[in-house]
């Protein structure tokens, strides 16, 4: 046992609809252990909220969800399917996982739409139409179908990052995993986004979200994941991690972030 404490009334029967399982998952960089004996089942439809102090492996457990990172042991499984290492099957994986990250990713010579039309004609094979109708109709949904024309250096940043989203959607990613999606915002920008994935969450995506954002992490996780040192050291629901953290880790992280 890693020591995380587990307060989830229905784990049992969310390990048997887990969409993402990772057991006993470990990654070294260098001498660094980023993250150790990771056992954390997410099942679908749930909103999953990591945080914790920066270097706690959030971000390198969120990318070895998708084999952005590799894992040195243990075992990673999507959807009952163990991670594969590479090739077409792993290309077919990371259709199924859209990610978000801090930085936007966009093709700069692209126009949003093409942007958000790609994948969808290179991966998926859908035809132009097809993919243009889909492309327009998620612009719509994120809030930028007036932009399509533009290319994402004439968008603000927030809008760049509701257009990654749009573009990660256009896959019908099973799960969407998001990296500090807002952490190169300005202030301003940051609840247009947060926005977005609120409406994902109540629409009912199976979500990832390694975040600062508090806010966002009680009001739309199921679920908070608290990393630190590369462990998970509490799990549990928002309520209970915001008003009585039991670990002293916690207490900490939370008096330093949380002005009351």
């Amino acid at each position: 046992m890693s020591g995380a404490t587990v307060t989830m009334g229905n784990a049992t029967q969310a390990r048997s609809d887990a969409l993402i399982a990772l057991s006993n998952v470990n990654k070294h960089f260098g001498a660094l252990h980023v993250l150790q004996n990771i056992d954390l089942t997410i099942a679908r439809g749930e909103v999953v909220v990591v945080i914790g102090p920066s270097g706690g492996g959030k971000s390198t457990l969120c990318r070895a969800i998708n084999r952005l990172e590799t894992i040195d042991s243990g075992e990673i499984a999507i959807d009952g399917k163990p991670l594969p290492a590479e090739g077409k099957e792993l290309a077919r994986l990371r259709a199924d996982v859209g990610m978000v990250f801090q930085s936007f990713n966009l093709f700069a010579h692209k126009t949003v739409l093409e942007n958000v039309m790609l994948g969808q004609i290179k991966v998926r094979k859908k035809d132009k139409k097809d993919a243009e109708q889909r492309a327009r109709s998620l612009l719509d949904r994120v809030g930028v179908a007036e932009q399509a024309d533009k290319y994402p250096a004439q968008l603000s940043g927030g809008q760049q990052q509701r257009v990654a989203i749009a573009r990660a959607l256009a896959m019908d990613p099973k799960v969407m995993l998001f990296d500090e999606p807002t952490s190169a915002l300005d202030p301003e920008m940051i609840n247009e986004v947060l926005e977005v994935m609120q409406q994902l969450a109540r629409d009912g995506m199976t979500m990832v979200v390694v975040t600062h954002e508090m806010g966002f992490a009680r009001s739309a996780a199921n679920r908070v994941v608290f990393m630190a040192d590369g462990r998970i050291v509490e799990e549990t629901t928002p309520e209970e991690f915001f008003t009585n953290p039991s670990s002293d880790r916690a207490k900490d992280f939370l008096s330093k972030i949380l002005h009351h």
